[in-house]
Parts: structure tokens; C-alpha cells; sequence
């Protein structure tokens, strides 16, 4: 294409375009004259039919077109500040069997996440009551936000949207079918069960409560996120400058989170500092260290000095069954384990 460049290069000519394309894209309100107008401040004297040309090879519409040309995805990013993100998933209980059902809602900005409630039968009012106590909790800072992002579940009602209207938050309803419409709330749905619900065996609801609860606290506290720059939501403690020998890893909840604080065994220390049990080479029943090598603690020997392991009977599983010839001398009388004790007739099963 045929442009005007101050060094007369073709690369002065590709940094032109770049910048017809910056201002077009970055005020959709900008026309061919407007732009004309900017470039000439900035020193290029391009013509309103180059501007032209060089926009409809990039496949960008004419201001009027653009000014209603706005897909979702530039919706999202333009007013995340301003956004919440709301939702559903579900947790399958391993000792009840029941599902229970977490309503989560999610500050698109900060990537900050509040878990409002969890229950094994969601309906219209309990959610009503759950995004009150939501808005009451963000107090002040209610005032900044503008959109609820929610799916179109039954859950969300009609109720549920004039809560947000009376706090001057819009509610916005994705497409039907569409989860993707509602990026920010699946992506946490994503690391919650692949952090946590997918790792852990949840008892019951007053069970998931805590893991969430705590869950939560480690998200938003101390885990980084790559849309923050590797930063988490709200840090909880701030950047500290530790030798490798003061970081330790520590489990959260017993997953593969981590965390840089923690206690292990201090040198010379031959106690465990719970139960006051001897450790290491000073153990009960641990043999002398071989050169350059830890003591090894024998297993066989007892744990106590002069007290014997217990003995229990033998397993009729792991032994022939006996049979007393003289039946009639014996009445049988039943053992543990399915063994054979003193006057019996034959093993238990």
C-alpha cells in the first residue's frame, strides 16, 4: 500500500498503518477526517481515502458501524472494574451421597471471590436472601459496582434481579447455552474442583462450608493469578525476602496449595514436640548409626524397654482350622478373630 513515510522505508510505512489501526480501534467514534486531524498533529500528512484504504485492509468498519460493533468479550474487559460474576457449581458428598449446590459470586476486577452460601436444595428465596447478605457485606463498596454476570438458572429470579436494581446494579443475563458468556465465574469453578473438591473426599454441607471458607481465605489472600501479574486478589501478608532455608512448603487443606511458612523438626531436637515421643537415633530400640550413614530404628523391638509387643490370638484365615478328637469332653466357646481358643471343637469362621 501506497503510504506516506518520513524516512521513505517500507517499515515507516507499516508504523503508520499501526497507528491509523491504534486509533481507530481504541475510540470507535474516530472517522476517516478525525484521524486525518490526529496523524497531522503528530507530524503525517495522510489522506482521508489512505486511511480509508488502510482500514478496510484490515477489516475495521467505518465509525458509525464500530460506534454499535461491540462484541462481549470488549464489554467484559471494559467494565470488569465494575463487574460481578455470579454462579452455580456442585459438590457430590462421598459419605451421604447428596449434592450439594455453592453459590459463589466473583469481583471480575480484583479477581476477589465471595462465597455467600452453600445448600443441598437452592431455590428462588434462598438466593434472594444470599445476595442481601452479600450487598450488605460489601457496604461502601457496593456503590462502584454496576453489572451482575448471571447464567439463567431458576435460581436467579425475578426477586433476585430487584435486589440487585436497588443498589443500582444491572443485572445481565448470558445467552442461552452459552457458559463461555460468563468466562470469569467458570474459570473459578475450573480451579476450585481442580484445587480442591477433586482432591478431597466432602462429608456433608457443614464440611464444605469450612474447605470453601478456607479455600477462599488462601484465594484470595495468597494465591497469584496471572490476570494480576502474578498477584493475588487482596495480599494478606506482604513480599518478604527469604533464604532458600526459610521457605518451607505447607499444604492447605491438603491439596497441592502451598504456602511459605510452616514448622518442621529443628536440628538436636529427639522429641516430637505433640506428643514428646522419641525420634531419630535416639529412639527406643534404634540401632547404633552405621559410618556416614542415619540410625535405623528396628521395628521388631518393643517400644517400651522390658514390656514384650502385645500377642494376639492367630487368625484361622492365615492358619489350619484344629479339631479336638474327644467331643464330648470340650464344649466350644467362640475367639476372636475367627481363632481357635482353649476348649474348642473347631475355628470360628
Amino acid at each position: 500500500m501506497d503510504l506516506p513515510a518520513p524516512d521513505g522505508t517500507a517499515a515507516g510505512r507499516a508504523e503508520i498503518a499501526a497507528l491509523i489501526e491504534r486509533l481507530a480501534t481504541e475510540d470507535n467514534g474516530w472517522g476517516y477526517k478525525r484521524i486525518q486531524g490526529e496523524l497531522l498533529k503528530l507530524g503525517h500528512q495522510v489522506s482521508a481515502s489512505t486511511i480509508r484504504r488502510v482500514l478496510k485492509a484490515l477489516k475495521i468498519p467505518p465509525a458509525p458501524e464500530r460506534r454499535t460493533d461491540t462484541t462481549w468479550r470488549k464489554f467484559l474487559r471494559a467494565r470488569a472494574s465494575t463487574m460481578l460474576a455470579a454462579d452455580f457449581f456442585r459438590v457430590e458428598c462421598a459419605v451421604s451421597l447428596q449434592r450439594l449446590y455453592c453459590l459463589f459470586v466473583m469481583e471480575a476486577g480484583s479477581r476477589y471471590v465471595h462465597i455467600p452460601g452453600v445448600t443441598a436444595h437452592p431455590d428462588g428465596p434462598w438466593t434472594v436472601r444470599q445476595i442481601r447478605n452479600l450487598l450488605m457485606d460489601l457496604g461502601d463498596r457496593a456503590a462502584d459496582l454496576r453489572f451482575l454476570v448471571r447464567g439463567r438458572a431458576g435460581q436467579f429470579t425475578a426477586s433476585f434481579d430487584a435486589v440487585l436494581d436497588g443498589a443500582g446494579i444491572e443485572a445481565v443475563k448470558i445467552p442461552p447455552r452459552s457458559p463461555r458468556a460468563n468466562a470469569f465465574a467458570e474459570r473459578f469453578v475450573l480451579t476450585a474442583r481442580a484445587e480442591v473438591t477433586d482432591r478431597m473426599l466432602i462429608f456433608g454441607e457443614r464440611h464444605l462450608r469450612l474447605v470453601l471458607a478456607q479455600y477462599a481465605a488462601h484465594y484470595n489472600g495468597r494465591r497469584p493469578h496471572r490476570s494480576r501479574h502474578l498477584h493475588p486478589p487482596r495480599p494478606d501478608h506482604p513480599a518478604a525476602a527469604l533464604s532458600p532455608e526459610q521457605i518451607q512448603r505447607r499444604a492447605v487443606l491438603g491439596t497441592s496449595s502451598t504456602s511459605t511458612s510452616g514448622r518442621h523438626r529443628i536440628p538436636g531436637q529427639h522429641r516430637w514436640p505433640s506428643s514428646g515421643t522419641p525420634q531419630g537415633d535416639h529412639a527406643v530400640g534404634a540401632a547404633a548409626a552405621p559410618p556416614g550413614g542415619p540410625a535405623v530404628v528396628r521395628p521388631s523391638l518393643p517400644a517400651v524397654p522390658g514390656k514384650p509387643w502385645p500377642q494376639r490370638a492367630p487368625c484361622s484365615r492365615q492358619q489350619p482350622a484344629a479339631v479336638i478328637q474327644d467331643q464330648s469332653a470340650v464344649q466350644p466357646r467362640a475367639g476372636r478373630c475367627g481363632s481357635l481358643v482353649p476348649g474348642t471343637s473347631a475355628a470360628i469362621p
